[in-house]
């Protein structure tokens, strides 16, 4: 009876062992075509990973995302110092909230635009605004940035006060605007970058609606 139960635990054991190479093989015979499999699947897909990420930094771009960024950076700086005119020179409210709202949007849209040409290896133009005898004039040397004010308009604006500030603020922003939209609509017709082209998406449709709101203010709507 011992000898018998010697012989099954043998045969057992035998059999358990053997399994257990087979399934050792197995599992070795896997990893080694698992690990040459993923690694070729890794080596394969990381090249257009690579490419993708590199492509997302760079920014897949064309000139005419360069033009839009670089000019409506500028633009969008004139009609932030216009809005910050109102604070302490506007009679009306309305006036006052309103170029709060454009500035509070246009700021945050200068840096986006900044980080663009940043990361495409471009030049952020320099702010003028600050710089004393510039006058804000470059309208006559960035032809293509329709509704840009000029130096003496923008001179006039800074005298004047009340109601009248009120109403020449409308009158310039309304053109600046549309300008705006239509520096906007060029960039969607031929942009490339898909974040500018949104960008430039949003402008039209803020500001055309910022348009129709001032020409309300001024009493043509």
């Amino acid at each position: 009876m011992t000898a018998q139960r010697r012989l099954i635990r043998r045969a057992a054991l035998a059999a358990t062992t053997g399994v257990a190479a087979l399934v050792l093989a197995a599992c070795g015979g896997d990893s080694d075509s698992g690990g040459h499999d993923m690694g070729s699947t890794n080596s394969e897909s990381a090249g257009p990973s690579a490419s993708a990420s590199a492509s997302a930094k760079a920014g897949a771009h064309n000139d005419a995302d360069v033009d839009f960024s670089t000019e409506m950076i500028q633009h969008h700086r004139q009609a932030v110092t216009m809005a910050g005119l109102a604070a302490d020179r506007a009679s009306s409210q309305e006036v006052k909230d309103l170029a709060a709202k454009i500035k509070g949007a246009q700021d945050p849209e200068i840096k986006t635009m900044s980080g663009w040409l940043t990361a495409w290896g471009e030049e952020v133009p320099e702010d003028m605004s600050s710089m004393p005898g510039m006058d804000h004039d470059m309208s006559s040397s960035m032809p293509d940035m329709p509704g840009m004010m000029s130096g003496e308009d923008m001179g006039k604006l800074d005298k004047a006060s009340g109601a009248e500030f009120d109403t020449m603020f409308l009158e310039m922003m309304v053109q600046h605007h549309e300008g705006a939209v239509e520096m906007a609509k060029r960039e969607k017709a031929k942009g490339e970058y898909g974040p500018a082209v949104k960008l430039a998406d949003d402008v039209i449709t803020a500001q055309t609606a910022e348009i129709q709101q001032m020409n309300k203010m001024l009493g043509k709507g």
